[in-house]
């Protein structure tokens, strides 16, 4: 019973992880301002995220 998920599904399962990855990224950088993680923290987290993820910054 394998089913392709529709077009329309697809593009809101890949909208979602785009809000998710976007949404981790506003978390890192809201824990970098606050001091509760380091620079060097910050840019490993978000290096980690972009290889998992596949997604780029859109600053």
């Amino acid at each position: 019973m394998d089913q392709k998920p529709s077009e329309r599904e697809a593009l809101e399962y890949e909208e979602k992880n785009r809000q998710l990855f976007e949404s981790q990224v506003k978390l890192l950088k809201q824990f970098l301002e606050r001091g509760a993680i380091s620079q060097t923290q910050y840019d490993k987290s978000l290096h980690d995220l972009i290889e998992k993820t596949g997604y780029r910054l859109s600053e």
